[in-house]
This record gives structure tokens, sequence and C-alpha cells, in this order.
């Protein structure tokens, strides 16, 4: 496996007034995962990948971000929320389960 855990952020923008994570700061909290995962040493080969992503197709829970190989989707609502993941997930393996996406949430 090349990455122990790899993170995709929906970031996907609706124009035609429907809701998207890009209304709830999506952007923002891919920065933010990208950063705490650099400067906590946890970026590159074996260790994390955050990446940008388009529809995940579970608008109706979003902003949501999912965690490979693991499967794990998680719905966050602030930066602090961000660094829970990043600290508690990708560094430790442990899932943050106050976060954790309603499996029955979808479009």
């Amino acid at each position: 496996m090349y990455y122990k855990h790899h993170i995709f952020f929906c970031l996907n923008q609706r124009d035609n007034g429907e809701t998207c994570c890009a209304q709830f700061q999506a952007q923002q909290a891919f920065d933010r995962c990208k950063a705490q995962v650099k400067a906590q040493g946890l970026s590159g080969a074996g260790q994390v990948r955050v990446n940008k992503a388009g529809c995940l197709d579970r608008c109706a829970a979003g902003p949501v971000a999912v965690v490979y190989p693991e499967g794990v989707w998680y719905s966050y609502v602030d930066l602090q929320d961000i660094d829970e993941i990043v600290e508690s997930h990708l560094k430790n393996g442990e899932v943050v389960e106050r976060l954790l996406t309603p499996p029955h949430l979808g479009r």
C-alpha cells in the first residue's frame, strides 16, 4: 500500500442552488488538513495523502471527507474537527466516532 491513509475532501460547487460542500468552507478544511498533516510530518509515501475530490454523492451530510483504505466517512463542522481527524485518525489510527457521517445520508 502506497499510503497508510488517503483522505478525500469533497470540494464540489453547485451553481443551481442545491446544497454542496463548497458552501460550508470545504476548501478551508482541505487546506487546514493538508497543513496539519505536513506540520506533523505525516505526509509522503507510506504515510498520509490529502486530496481534493469532486462530488462524493453524500451531499445531505456535507461537508464530507472520506478516509481510505478504511472507507470511514466524516461530516465536519469547523477547523477544530479537522484537527481532531488529523490527530486521532490520520496520526493515531483512531476513528473519531462523533464525526462519523450517518450511514443513511446520501445525496
